[in-house]
């Protein structure tokens, strides 16, 4: 596992270390390729479009600048997808030099010119998978309450305070990562659909999110290096799962002491429909049972609040929301002793 390069209290760095990033920066491609995954992640087939340099070629730049702790690599199914690194020395050569570079520059405004283009290919097929998938979409939605109150309800719980970290499992159109971005310092969305990252991709790149990593992985087995979050949403997910108990624990696991982990999830329902024509593993969840999976991940169940059809929505469905809390301290001092969840039913 690569180490990065750690500032000392003053900010500084070792000069081994900052003498390795700057030589990885000082080349002209490796330059243009800082400059544009600081507009967001790309793999090596559309940096190669944008360079026009060729795939060997821009994988040694590649290299070079993984090596260095200036950018990071992971896989989404046969892609690999290449960003800034978070790394405290990544985030200098970022501020420091990238943004130091004058957009007007040629090179760099055809750079992206071309990366627009990129950008609205990925659109196209994005709205190609999603035409595709849109109506079985539409009619599931529209047998919950509508996703104006679950989003509504979702800030109202969570409150405004500012998040340093968020983590999405299940991400999906990444909405939630969209929502709450105005709150978030870093977010990372997961997905196990390729297909439904590029829909999200597409999604948090037309709101401009430059501090939202997407990435594909399994809500059983979560990377190792995701940790230490504030917030951790599993929204709409419990439902497909065998064993949703499994992924709540997982969930837990990547939470920073005092951290909070939200589910949103159906209520107890019986439309059979949704598991025989759209894979839905359960049709809901009692409010004791996904507290009892909060218990068992060592959470405190801090709040349960159901919205239900409110008089004259088509809708048939409600939607709970459940609020866990990581009970271990937080630097010196304890979180408040653990008291019932609170309840609430909304019409």
């Amino acid at each position: 596992m690569r180490v990065h390069p750690v500032p000392t209290p003053g900010g500084q760095f070792a000069f081994g270390d900052l003498l390795t990033a700057l030589e990885a920066a000082g080349e002209e491609t490796r330059l243009r390729i800082l400059a544009l995954l600081a507009e967001g992640e790309l793999t090596v087939t559309e940096l190669m479009a944008i360079l026009g340099q060729s795939q060997p070629r821009v994988s040694r730049h590649l290299k070079l600048l993984v090596e260095a702790g200036l950018i990071d690599r992971h896989r989404e199914g046969a892609w690999a997808f290449f960003r800034l690194s978070d790394s405290a020395i990544a985030l200098a050569v970022r501020d420091g030099i990238v943004a130091a570079l004058d957009p007007a520059d040629s090179e760099l405004s055809g750079d992206r010119r071309r990366l627009a283009a990129v950008r609205e290919e990925r659109k196209e097929q994005a709205a190609s998978y999603f035409s595709r998938h849109a109506a079985e979409w539409n009619r599931i939605r529209s047998l919950h309450v509508p996703e104006a109150r679950v989003e509504a309800a979702v800030l109202a719980l969570l409150g405004s305070k500012r998040f340093d970290s968020v983590l999405d499992l299940g991400t999906g159109t990444g909405r939630m990562l969209e929502m709450l971005a105005p709150q978030v310092s870093r977010a990372v969305g997961l997905d196990v659909s390729p297909a439904m990252l590029g829909v999200a991709r597409v999604n948090l790149d037309a709101a401009g999110l430059r501090h939202v990593q997407l990435r594909q992985g399994d809500a059983y087995a979560l990377p190792s290096d995701l940790n230490g979050f504030d917030l951790v949403i599993l929204h709409q997910v419990l439902h497909f799962l065998d064993d949703p108990g499994r992924a709540v624990r997982e969930a837990s696991r990547t939470l920073r002491p005092g951290g909070r982990l939200l589910v949103v999830d159906f209520a107890p329902h019986q439309e059979e429909s949704l598991r025989a024509h759209h894979a839905h593993r359960r049709l809901g969840f009692q409010q004791a049972e996904v507290e009892s999976f909060l218990a068992e991940s060592g959470l405190r169940a801090e709040a349960c609040h159901i919205l239900r059809p409110e008089p004259g929505e088509t809708a048939k469905l409600a939607v709970s929301l459940w609020l866990g809390v990581d009970p271990r301290l937080v630097g010196d001092f304890p979180l408040p002793s653990p008291s019932s969840p609170s309840h609430r039913e909304v019409a």
